[in-house]
């Protein structure tokens, strides 16, 4: 590896010699270096320097300054292209085909701010994050592959948050996503858009890698840690990303890491020797020809020079389309794991005011309007799963029926909706004898007969025909049988007396729902590369032309949509993302999900989709439903 003179903007003098990859010998030893500052760069009260990223950017732009002298863009040749008057710190940008967006500190004020480029000259007026109730020590910018913006924000006694602020070229108002627990000597970060990937420094213990995915879970992985336990030789400062690595700086030890993202993990090359350069906290990097660009900057100036390396980028998976959410029910009353299964119930003269139904599996069921208010709430207990199916008899009165399985009492708990007000009450419960109930789905056969599907952890599916004509409800047992494992989500079509029913860890089943036919199960589909455990909510899209199964793919946050008869192709998967314009975060983590094909008029037109959101962010409160349109989700998998 070799530092090389970089024309038009470094003098550099080299002194680098023999240096050789991990990867060809265990014992090489990186040369030193001697390197020379940049004259021709102001650099009094320099805060952050960055090089200007070249991909899909048509900006004459090379580095991005900012500090006591304010923030300042300049060309090749240090001439200022943009200026603004200020104090600021930590900086980082993104550009694109659409401009230049800017994320930095204002120290005078200590607020994160944002900025754009203006006519390729002038700074847009500042958009200032509320003031943070912590210290910031480093910001960064995301830009996910639905092209919404994010800032990273990195506090003292780690403390952190990830905000909201963009959505294509416009900045929004910014909304705070989520909180972070991280490190408590951090405070650099920098993000890998394409992967998805958040690097932050701890210093006295190495380099963490968390997923930057609004809807990820909040976990760490080791990139390099401090010897013995790694090649850091004193401490983790600044960091760059390039394509299929990372470079880190060793401000004590005057060295700089870098490593390369391999299949098999992260493998560290030979450390470089940065002579003496005292305090090298921040470091820049982009591709050049035959290496990576560098740019180092510490308190007496900047530094630069050209890596010889190039990592080769390890393949990343296909992104999945993205459908916006374009609605939410207010939250479950309980906190932690607690929202589950919702149902749809489809009003019979006025679709618009149809409802959805969704249970608080650690207080009772909940019911929403299509706008997402709360209009019920009915305490009675540990509902698991919910269904709905209309015109039920009972007594001398005609109700629509919903059915959920109570685990206080391992029964199946009756509830009647009222057919002109949407109403719903409760009827009252029948007793199974499952010792853990958990999972229910409700079956209508040709007769108009209503039957209840609950199952148990056990793997075992018991099959009630539903009686009320006499006033009071009689579930009668009329069949069983049983999966090999834990299942829970079921569905059927009841113009095809299909059932279909998930197994957590194993795939999807079909078999006949007629109660006097033997059970048959027949694979639909098995976890693999499409489907990821856990497999849980499964609900049926119906029309005159088609119809297709919709299951929760929990494991990588993602829903299948497939046909539901034989061969069942599978026609794509998508996941569910914020809305910016909305304010609404994305799914993630699902459990329950309902479809129905019904227009219920405004986004609802070509029917809607509702999903259990395991982890509800923007803000951070208890579990809800969100609801998305299928004429979105139709376009996204160009589905007939």
């Amino acid at each position: 590896m070799t530092f090389t003179r970089k024309p038009l903007w470094i003098a550099l003098c080299l002194a680098v010699a023999g240096c050789q990859s991990a990867a060809t010998s265990e014992s090489a030893t990186p040369a030193g270096l001697a390197l020379s500052a940049w004259s021709t760069a102001r650099t009094d009260g320099l805060e952050a320097a960055q090089l200007i990223a070249t991909d899909g950017s048509s900006l004459d732009a090379d580095r991005l300054l900012a500090g006591r002298d304010g923030l300042r863009l300049l060309d090749g040749s240090g001439r200022t292209l943009a200026h603004r008057a200020g104090f600021y710190g930590p900086t980082d940008h993104r550009v694109s085909a659409d401009g230049l967006l800017v994320a930095t500190m204002d120290l005078d004020r200590q607020t994160p701010v944002l900025m754009t480029l203006e006519d390729g000259q002038h700074w847009s007026t500042p958009l200032a994050l509320p003031q943070p109730a912590f210290k910031v020590e480093g910001l960064c910018l995301y830009r996910d592959a639905a092209r919404n913006a994010f800032l990273f924000l990195v506090g003292e006694e780690g403390q952190g948050e990830q905000w909201l602020v963009g959505q294509d070229a416009r900045l929004v108002t910014p909304r705070r996503v989520r909180g972070l627990a991280l490190p408590p000597e951090s405070e650099h970060c920098q993000v890998d858009d394409s992967r998805d990937r958040l690097y932050v420094n701890e210093a006295g213990v190495g380099l963490w890698a968390y997923d930057a995915h609004p809807e990820a879970e909040l976990k760490r992985r080791p990139v390099a840690l401090v010897q013995p336990f790694g090649n850091i030789a004193q401490s983790a400062a600044g960091m760059a990303v390039v394509p299929g690595g990372v470079l880190l700086l060793d401000a004590e030890a005057r060295q700089l890491l870098h490593y390369h993202d391999g299949t098999d993990g992260w493998q560290a090359e030979p450390a470089l020797a940065l002579g003496d350069l005292d305090d090298a906290e921040q470091l820049s990097a982009r591709p050049a020809r035959g290496g990576v660009e560098l740019l180092i900057a510490h308190d007496e100036g900047l530094h630069g020079g050209t890596l010889d390396w190039r990592p080769s980028a390890a393949e990343t998976e296909a992104s999945l389309p993205v459908v916006p959410v374009q609605a939410q029910t207010e939250p479950v009353p309980s906190l932690g794991d607690a929202a589950d299964d919702p149902a749809i119930w489809v009003h019979p003269t006025d679709a618009t005011r149809s409802r959805v139904l969704g249970t608080d599996k650690q207080g009772g069921l909940m019911v929403y309007d299509l706008a997402g208010t709360l209009l019920q709430s009915l305490p009675v207990g540990r509902l698991n799963n919910v269904d709905v199916r209309p015109n039920f008899r009972l007594g001398d009165r005609t109700v629509d029926l919903a059915v959920a399985s109570n685990r206080d009492r391992n029964a199946l708990h009756l509830f009647a909706i009222d057919r002109q007000s949407g109403v719903v009450s409760e009827l009252g419960l029948a007793p199974t004898p499952l010792k853990d109930i958990y999972g229910l789905c409700l079956f209508q056969d040709q007769d108009g007969s209503i039957h209840a599907l609950p199952n148990d952890k056990d793997g075992r599916f018991l099959q009630y025909r539903l009686d009320g004509r006499d006033g009071r409800i009689r579930a009668e047992r009329v069949r069983q049988f049983t999966v090999d494992s834990q299942p829970e989500g079921c569905v059927a079509d009841d113009a095809a007396q299909r059932l279909y029913v998930g197994e957590e860890k194993h795939g999807v089943w079909s078999l006949d729902a007629r109660a006097e036919v033997e059970p048959r199960l027949e694979p639909v589909i098995e976890v693999g590369e499409a489907l990821h455990a856990d497999v849980e909510g499964l609900a049926l899209y119906r029309t005159a032309g088609h119809s297709y199964l919709v299951v929760s793919s929990q494991g990588n946050d993602s829903y299948l949509v497939l046909d539901a008869a034989p061969p069942y192709r599978l026609r794509g998967a998508f996941r569910l993302g914020l809305n910016a314009g909305r304010g609404i975060d994305g799914a993630s983590e699902t459990d329950g999900l309902e479809v129905t094909s019904a227009n219920l008029g405004g986004p609802w037109h070509a029917g809607m989709l509702v999903v259990q959101d395991g982890r509800k962010r923007m803000p951070e409160t208890a579990q809800n439903f969100k609801y998305a349109a299928w004429a979105d989700i139709a376009r996204a998998l160009k589905l007939p």
